[in-house]
């Protein structure tokens, strides 16, 4: 299948009946009293964001929100790749590809598309508009599960150029953060004659051994080492064990949402409740899009594919083309423009006040007038 198919996305009402009689079923563990998130994710918070989940929260009208948009799926490289197509009314629009990472997916630009493919009817200038484009990662909701090995940031980097390519635009500008900001650099290195430049609001990029650190560097510096020794366990279990871990979190949701959930409130600039930084919809919407889809398992596969692969940075290559960064402060990993400018083309540099990992999310607006002033450099 090389041509571009329609997708429906609606849920069968099985799966939705059997997620609500899984959540009514729920084993729960113990915690010990008054330790909050400190062993992982709070007990009260999750049975509440459960119940919530069983009693409360209506999936028809997210899914109505997702389906807003046109979704289609195509074949690439012997995988299906799943899309949101959202075209400007802009004549000359230029193509902008969106990219997530995990634990996202598409949901995460469910605050964007809109704003970038039509600024004018948000009081922008249609200048700046851009033909949408948002895949789910292949292993990531409904692009359905890898059915082979190595499907790495590189890969994935060509199947989305390809995907490009099939939708007939010729230059296009790269978008991401978290996997999608090393597969958005992986297109900056592979398809370079067509991305006119890559945005980024997670740029990896860390000081030398010799490099001496302002107040701001070391600050960011201490909160990476911190996370990487305290709350990267995940990445080892991801990249070693995927298929393990699996089980428990394709069979029971509570599982899934406890080990989601605890990302969300590690990585968003909350004030120690992660509503106050995303809805509560909105990241169960994100849940609830691994759940309907089963493909938690083929997700976590994504960091033992990067690891073996040695494909985690750029192995010393450089990107020519030109290059932004968005930094938010409560990103897990916050780089500065000198350590960047070793390994990218930086033409714009942000540094925002507010807002944390899931940037999409968190803050849109912020974004999406950081994408918009990026375009007016190229």
């Amino acid at each position: 299948m090389s041509e571009m198919e329609p997708l429906d996305i609606t849920v069968a009402e099985e799966v939705l009946i059997d997620l609500k009689d899984r959540l009514g079923r729920t084993r729960w563990p113990d915690q010990i009293p008054d330790t909050g998130w400190d062993y992982g994710t709070n007990l009260a918070y999750l049975q509440e964001l459960c119940a919530y989940w069983q009693d409360e929260y209506d999936w028809r009208e997210q899914e109505a929100r997702l389906k807003a948009w046109d979704h289609f799926h195509t074949e690439i490289d012997g995988q299906n790749i799943a899309f949101i197509h959202a075209p400007s009314p802009v004549e000359g629009a230029r193509p902008l590809l969106l990219s997530h990472g995990w634990p996202g997916s598409v949901v995460e630009f469910l605050h964007v598309i809109e704003p970038l493919r039509d600024p004018e009817a948000h009081g922008g200038d249609p200048a700046d508009a851009f033909h949408v484009v948002a895949p789910s990662l292949p292993g990531y909701g409904w692009s359905g599960p890898t059915t082979d090995r190595g499907w790495h940031p590189k890969r994935i980097a060509l199947a989305f150029a390809e995907l490009m390519a099939r939708l007939g635009y010729d230059g296009y500008v790269a978008q991401g953060g978290d996997w999608g900001s090393m597969i958005s650099t992986q297109i900056g290195l592979q398809d370079s004659a067509h991305c006119a430049g890559i945005h980024l609001n997670m740029v990896l990029a860390v000081p030398g051994p010799d490099d001496e650190l302002t107040e701001v560097e070391q600050a960011a510096m201490a909160d990476a080492v911190r996370i990487m020794s305290d709350g990267a366990g995940y990445q080892q279990i991801q990249g070693t064990r995927p298929q393990t871990l699996s089980y428990g979190l394709n069979d029971s949701p509570a599982g899934l949402a406890g080990w989601i959930a605890e990302k969300f409130h590690a990585w968003t600039d909350n004030d120690g409740t992660i509503e106050s930084a995303v809805s509560r919809d909105d990241m169960l919407t994100n849940i609830t899009t691994y759940w309907v889809t089963g493909t938690i398992g083929s997700s976590t596969r994504l960091y033992y594919e990067a690891m073996k692969s040695g494909l985690f940075g750029l192995q010393g290559a450089k990107v020519e083309i030109p290059t932004a960064g968005a930094v938010f402060p409560k990103e897990i990993l916050r780089a500065s423009r000198r350590f960047a400018e070793r390994t990218y083309n930086v033409v714009q540099w942000s540094s925002f006040d507010r807002g944390g990992h899931f940037a999409a999310l968190e803050e849109p607006d912020l974004l999406v007038e950081d994408l918009r002033s990026f375009n007016r450099l190229l």
